[in-house]
């Protein structure tokens, strides 16, 4: 038995600079599933991206799955690709036990949870308010690194993680502090600053995009503070859900999000193209 990919259409060269291609897998000729594969719409040319892999049920739990990944890698090569990726969603552990026995790691986790019609209560002494103009200035600064080292730390390319921290960035804050959907705060406690936050829309629900104790006050369960305040924000302006991603290396990030009720809904998983 023969496992291949067989081309249904040209490459794909889309307005957003990628390229991508639809495959169908094909044992002995024979369709069986199919797979699409494409350039990272962030990251470019270098990163490839698996964006759908389906193998009809008949042929499941026979390698094909296996086979045609591993097929999508070296296509991926030939396009010059140094890195692959694929998102693999909570509950499909075939997926994820295929993407893992394939040297793929997990890179961060989408978290997510739903949110009643009642704001929690912050701690006594606690309290969220609008950054101030100078402060966004510093703190953007201070995010932008964050980011980038972020992604470098993780075996993102430099010059990759910085593009990405700079579009990013231009793309979610366009009119800084006053952006549409927008709220960045600062944490004080007992008048005292303690922390920064940034939720915005995404996806019909609100989102964490930053959330950061100051060094000088770690330790004190203000993380969870900003979090809650998070969600107060969310329910304030009609939001039924909340969600943020947390890289797979922290821990206490994402106890901290399991304690207050968030679940995993998806795994971003990565392989460097040898």
């Amino acid at each position: 038995m023969t496992t291949t990919l067989r081309p249904t259409e040209p490459l794909q060269h889309n307005a957003d600079g990628t390229r991508s291609r639809h495959y169908q897998v094909c044992v002995n000729g024979r369709p069986v599933g199919d797979l699409r594969l494409g350039t990272h719409p962030v990251f470019g040319a270098a990163v490839a991206r698996i964006s759908g892999l389906r193998i009809e049920e008949p042929d499941r739990r026979r390698g094909r799955g296996t086979v045609a990944a591993l097929a999508a890698e070296e296509v991926a090569r030939g396009w010059g690709c140094r890195r692959i990726e694929t998102t693999v969603a909570d509950g499909a552990g075939p997926a994820l036990r295929l993407a893992t026995a394939l040297g793929y790691l997990v890179r961060n986790r989408r978290m997510e949870k739903a949110l009643g019609a009642t704001p929690p209560e912050l701690p006594a002494g606690s309290r969220g308010r609008p950054m101030t103009a100078a402060e966004y200035g510093v703190w953007l600064a201070w995010s932008h690194e964050r980011y980038f080292r972020s992604w470098a730390e993780r075996g993102v390319p430099e010059a990759e993680a910085r593009a990405r921290s700079e579009r990013d960035h231009a793309r979610l804050l366009p009119d800084g502090p006053r952006s549409p959907n927008v709220v960045l705060s600062v944490l004080e406690h007992e008048n005292v600053p303690v922390g920064t936050l940034w939720v915005a829309e995404r996806d019909g629900g609100a989102y964490v995009y930053d959330v950061e104790t100051d060094a000088a006050h770690r330790g004190n369960g203000h993380g969870r503070t900003l979090m809650l305040l998070a969600e107060g924000q969310a329910v304030a302006a009609g939001y039924r859900t909340i969600g943020l991603d947390v890289f797979a290396d922290n821990a206490p990030a994402e106890r901290l999000c399991e304690s207050l009720g968030y679940e995993t809904r998806q795994f971003e998983m990565y392989k460097t193209l040898l």
